[in-house]
């Protein structure tokens, strides 16, 4: 019989107190949490509607700034960016709230050590750059951090040895630790899924892991002690005899010619089974391997509807219906679901690499374009649809938002409102009679409104390198008032890597087909391209060129030909602006000005292209008239009239010209 354990009554008394105290802590709403948390942090004016008065969600609508909501009223998410926050943060605070996946910080006056980040356990990303956090991160700080995918500490003070625990994160995609004082050398990265690393302008040394020979140099710049691929070799690795590498030599010649022998063999061999098999054939059967919805939605694409009588037809829609549905970025009174889509009447608007679009007429009035997309097969479910609210935040009147998605794991789509103009392609490049050429003030007022918008996807998405990534006029929707809508922007996280390579705008730069890589400036290239193809009516020939590697001067684009007409005595500036525009004499001045800002923004040298900030303030100053004075104070030098008119060699493509 087990004996009877009686507990002194102050030692009860004890335990009751600790009991409550455990209790009441993991019953705090979201909103004690959240001012908890905020009374750690300095100088938190920025954050005064966290107060008593509201909750920080209703629904998935955020009454807070800066919190993020799901669609149950939980905060799932921290973007608390550029409000000159200050202290050390109380991160241990947050560790009660259920849904909080995602915390930015980034671009604060943050200090204090980050000890306490893997109480955090279920983030999966986490943006702290640009702060001034500093000391040694221990070895197990991200210990059980198994869904942490993305991590930047850029720009910290951060010092001693990169942090083992990192190493063995399984979904870590992104890390960025560039900027700071790690000292050591870099440890292994076996978890293979690594697609991002920056460890650039830090103290490392030593040899550069193989599983991170991949990464471009530019990750490991700054660090004068690193070495190994791909960077320069090691002094300590040694170099085989010339013996040895004459007989490695041969035998990878034999190696290689008996390979392709048996090559030579089989492929007689299956030449003459094909062509046996297609003499008895006569054709070959191509099977279809999708059902259902992807049925429906190929009838679509081909200018039909999901709506036929038939019954089988009828069947297949039926369960197309019952396998998915539609996510709704935002509340909406319209809302329809995946099977009225696949009913609608489709018009085909468009098919290509990138994808496919069409308008869908609801029975409901209500018109849509539906873009399917079969190159986004590397992202997970959640990883996808965590991107797809970030997008469907977004509000600025030069973006066409995104209604709603669907997932699935061979195809996504996004639904998007219809707009009854056509693209700024079509007006540029089209058929004239269809529609009419753009004038001055409209390609003006174009240019302002995608430079406003651009610029608000670059204050919205920090953490991304290209914000748009696919900059292009065909992606710039028109409205009935001419105001301009980028489309496709925000999509190259979830593109597939090689796909968004091989078709993406910001993928056809100077700096990736030089380096491999994109930069923050890249998507200022596109836009400077843009600006040149709206002043000069001509269609960019670095769309046509190939992706990295490609010679940059196969084609004469179009930086090359304004400035081959610039530096021609004889030629006017009629020579360089498309002749629809309709332009005046008293407009030159400002078309020049800006024909200077696009050249500045798609300069071939990354160091040395303007900074976007700077280009769309000088655009917003623009305007549709100039007077000779505005025009020769700006553009003649030593009272060189000829050189002001005639874009001729004293021309200064500089910004500050």
């Amino acid at each position: 019989m087990a004996p009877n354990i009686l507990l002194p009554p102050r030692s009860l008394l004890l335990l009751l107190v600790l009991l409550l105290q455990v209790v009441s802590s993991s019953c705090k709403s979201d909103s004690e949490i959240l001012l908890d948390f905020k009374k750690s942090l300095g100088n938190n004016g920025a954050l005064s509607s966290w107060n008593t008065k509201t909750t920080p969600c209703s629904g998935n609508k955020e009454n807070w700034v800066g919190v993020l909501c799901e669609e149950k009223g939980n905060v799932w998410g921290l973007k608390l960016e550029d409000m000159g926050l200050s202290g050390a943060i109380d991160l241990e605070s947050l560790k009660d709230l259920p849904a909080l996946r995602t915390i930015s910080l980034m671009n604060n006056n943050l200090d204090g050590s980050l000890s306490s980040l893997k109480k955090l356990g279920a983030l999966k990303s986490a943006y702290l750059s640009n702060n001034k956090f500093f000391g040694e991160i221990e070895s197990n700080a991200f210990d059980g951090m198994h869904s942490l995918k993305k991590l930047h500490l850029a720009n910290n003070e951060f010092t001693g040895l990169i942090p083992l625990s990192l190493t063995i994160l399984p979904k870590l995609i992104e890390l960025n630790l560039e900027g700071n004082k790690f000292q050591g050398e870099i440890p292994d990265f076996k978890q293979g899924i690594l697609k991002s690393l920056n460890v650039s302008d830090n103290d490392l040394q030593g040899p550069i892991p193989a599983s991170l020979a991949k990464m471009n140099a530019s990750s490991f710049s700054g660090n004068e002690l690193l070495c190994g691929t791909p960077l320069e070799a090691c002094p300590s690795e040694s170099k085989l005899p010339v013996g040895t590498v004459v007989v490695l030599i041969v035998a990878v010649v034999v190696a290689l010619a008996a390979i392709a022998a048996v090559f030579i063999i089989l492929g007689r061999c299956c030449q003459k089974s094909s062509s046996s098999s297609q003499k008895s054939t006569g054709t070959t059967e191509h099977p279809r391997v999708s059902k259902g919805r992807s049925d429906e939605l190929d009838k679509m694409e081909q200018g039909g509807g999901g709506g036929s009588s038939s019954p089988e037809n009828s069947t297949t829609s039926k369960k197309a219906e019952n396998s998915g549905k539609l996510t709704f970025l935002n509340e909406d009174p319209n809302q329809f679901e995946l099977g009225d889509l696949l009913k609608a009447s489709a018009e085909v608007l468009g098919s290509g690499y990138f994808g496919s679009s069409y308008k869908a007429a609801l029975v409901t009035g209500n018109t849509v374009v539906v873009k399917r997309f079969r190159q986004m097969n590397n992202v997970g479910r959640e990883e996808f649809q965590e991107h797809m609210r970030r997008l469907g935040r977004l509000r600025h009147p030069n973006l066409l938002p995104i209604l709603a998605f669907y997932y699935r794991k061979e195809e996504k789509l996004l639904v998007s409102s219809y707009v009854d103009n056509v693209s700024l392609a079509v007006h540029l490049h089209g058929n004239s009679r269809s529609h009419p050429s753009l004038g001055w003030p409209a390609r003006l007022k174009i240019i302002k409104g995608v430079a406003k918008g651009l610029l608000y996807l670059y204050n919205e998405l920090p953490s991304l390198i290209v914000p748009h990534g696919h900059l292009k006029s065909s992606n710039v929707l028109l409205n009935e008032s001419f105001e301009p809508l980028l489309t496709d922007y925000g999509l190259v996280p979830v593109v597939n890597q090689e796909h968004a390579q091989d078709i993406m705008v910001a993928y056809k730069s100077p700096e990736y087909k030089q380096n491999g890589r994109i930069t923050k400036k890249t998507d200022l290239w596109s836009f400077g391209i843009l600006i040149l193809e709206i002043l000069t009516g001509k269609f960019p020939a670095n769309y046509l060129q190939q992706g990295k590697g490609s010679d940059t001067n196969t084609d004469t684009d179009l930086v090359t030909w304004v400035h081959s007409v610039a530096h021609e005595d004889n030629k006017c500036t009629s020579e360089v602006f498309d002749k629809d525009m309709g332009a005046t004499k008293n407009s030159e001045g400002e078309m020049l000005k800006l024909l200077k800002i696009g050249l500045a923004c798609a300069q071939t040298d990354v160091e040395k292209r303007c900074d976007l900030k700077e280009a769309v303030e000088k655009i917003e100053d623009l305007k549709d008239k100039d007077t000779d004075e505005d025009f020769y104070s700006s553009y003649t030098s030593d009272g060189d009239v000829k050189s002001a008119r005639g874009l001729s060699d004293d021309f200064s493509f500089s910004m500050n010209g």
